[in-house]
């Protein structure tokens, strides 16, 4: 009993990995436009001064402009949410960086793709709720889920790469002065990518071992319950004293 308990233990560890990787991809979500602060990709312009410092966040479903001018207010601005849309073009209408038309159709296309960022946090959600109960069953289909989950963040993570990491490159070579790095929202969908690893994982086999280390405690106290087969005739005899017949059960036996 004591591999169940370890076991079961080590279980919930996969359950808390399982929701903190819904948490993750639900933060990837929410970026920009949601919220202007959490961006895939951050793109700091050149109009620097000591009170502004204007950027732009790129998010799952759009985009903002961060600290806009004039120097009289102190205000962002978002574009519109929607699935899919133009962050070459954009850049290229704000800081006239320019793009190959196969780089922009490349990376204005693959922003479609982001769309797996919300369906994996619900599969990732969805895993972790399946996983609660600690049963066989649940657990078996936690995994499976969370590994559906697990394979559409993978993707999540290359698409990301692949768009702001070919964004990032062009603004920080155009020589226009302004700077791109990767935001906090592409970190946590890397995050999200190895805590449903190790959560889906730790499911899976904690649950199997679990169960096998149950149903042997559960045989071992069956058996205990049973004298063994020749007990009573080996004991009769060996004391000198016959063992009683067996009973006879419907006449037959």
């Amino acid at each position: 009993m004591a591999l169940y308990s370890v076991a079961k233990k080590t279980h919930w560890l996969g359950v808390f990995l399982l929701f903190l990787s819904a948490i993750l991809l639900l933060v990837a979500t929410i970026s920009a436009p949601v919220i202007p602060d959490i961006s895939m990709l951050r793109v700091t312009l050149t109009n620097v001064t000591e009170i502004r410092n204007s950027s732009v966040s790129f998010g799952t479903f759009g985009y903002c402009v961060l600290d806009v001018p004039p120097v009289q207010t102190d205000q962002d601005w978002c574009g519109s949410r929607h699935i899919g849309y133009q962050p070459a073009d954009i850049m290229a209408k704000i800081d006239h960086t320019p793009f190959s038309e196969m780089s922009a159709g490349f990376s204005d296309g693959l922003t479609r793709v982001m769309i797996l960022h919300p369906i994996a946090c619900a599969l990732a959600f969805i895993a972790f709720c399946c996983s609660l109960g600690s049963g066989v069953i649940g657990s078996l289909i936690g995994a499976m889920v969370g590994l559906l989950a697990w394979i559409l963040t993978l993707v999540s993570v290359a698409v990301d790469f692949s768009i702001w990491g070919t964004i990032k490159k062009h603004v920080n070579n155009d020589g226009s002065g302004s700077v791109a790095h990767y935001g906090p929202g592409i970190w946590v969908v890397l995050a999200a990518l190895v805590t449903l690893f190790f959560g889906l994982i730790i499911v899976f086999f904690t649950c199997c071992a679990a169960s096998r280390e149950k149903k042997r405690a559960n045989n071992a106290v069956k058996n205990e319950g049973y004298p063994a087969a020749n007990d009573g005739y080996n004991n009769g005899y060996n004391n000198g004293v016959a063992a009683a017949p067996r009973k006879k059960k419907f006449g037959l036996f």
